[in-house]
């Protein structure tokens, strides 16, 4: 899990490059910023570049830190084009999340590597549901698809009461995405974790009745 290897390296030093370039040029971090009116205009490289921009060093360094922890189950299990292609599509889904929620919203803006993060966590659960994840102020290791399912209803919970300045829907979207292309990468996993698949995808379909009888927000 902790094995830092080449394409999570680079991806991290992609992460740092262009955040630190948003950090210091305002006109660049606004024109490669999420913005749901700039989007539907078309400009659609917002939906990938605005996943390498972060708000400060702190945000940059928990979502590069939480990337380390997790990537290396991925890579072991799937190897670094797969790893790539579920962190790149984690990414995109969390977006496409966003903007669907908020597509009446021109003003709507959103950064980070929040949603692709999070396809990495929720691939590396599926991969190996019998990790363990500590939580800050809790001293004892939590099965990590409990943490899954506490994450998305927290998640869900986030979106519909909109707590803090955090893109919930991005994070619920990457999820899904991470969950999604896991599987469709590798099946057996339907013959082996068949009940943790089940389990992890109760928030989805919360989310979907939600959505579905206007209640989410």
């Amino acid at each position: 899990m902790y094995n830092l290897s080449i394409v999570t390296l680079v991806i991290i030093a992609a992460n740092a490059l262009i955040s630190y370039k948003g950090f210091g040029d305002r006109l660049f971090f606004e024109q490669y910023k999420f913005n749901v009116g700039s989007i539907k205009r078309g400009d659609q490289i917002r939906m990938i570049s605005s996943g390498f921009l972060h708000a400060d060093l702190t945000h940059l360094l928990f979502n590069m830190f939480t990337l380390y922890m997790f990537a290396g189950a991925v890579i072991s299990e799937l190897g670094a084009i797969k790893f790539v292609i579920i962190y790149i599509a984690s990414l995109i889904f969390g977006n496409l999340l966003s903007l669907y929620f908020h597509k009446d919203e021109d003003w709507y803006s959103a950064i980070g590597a929040s949603g692709a993060v999070t396809g990495i966590l929720y691939a590396a659960i599926l991969l190996r549901p019998e990790m363990s994840l500590y939580m800050f102020f809790v001293p004892i290791p939590i099965p990590g698809y409990i943490f899954g399912i506490g994450y998305l209803l927290y998640s869900i919970y986030g979106m519909k009461n909109r707590i803090g300045n955090i893109g919930h829907d991005a994070h619920f979207g990457g999820a899904i995405g991470g969950y999604a292309v896991t599987l469709i990468m590798m099946p057996s996993l339907f013959q082996t974790e068949l009940l943790h698949i089940g389990i992890l995808a109760i928030p989805i379909l919360i989310l979907f009745v939600l959505y579905k009888t206007g209640k989410l927000h």
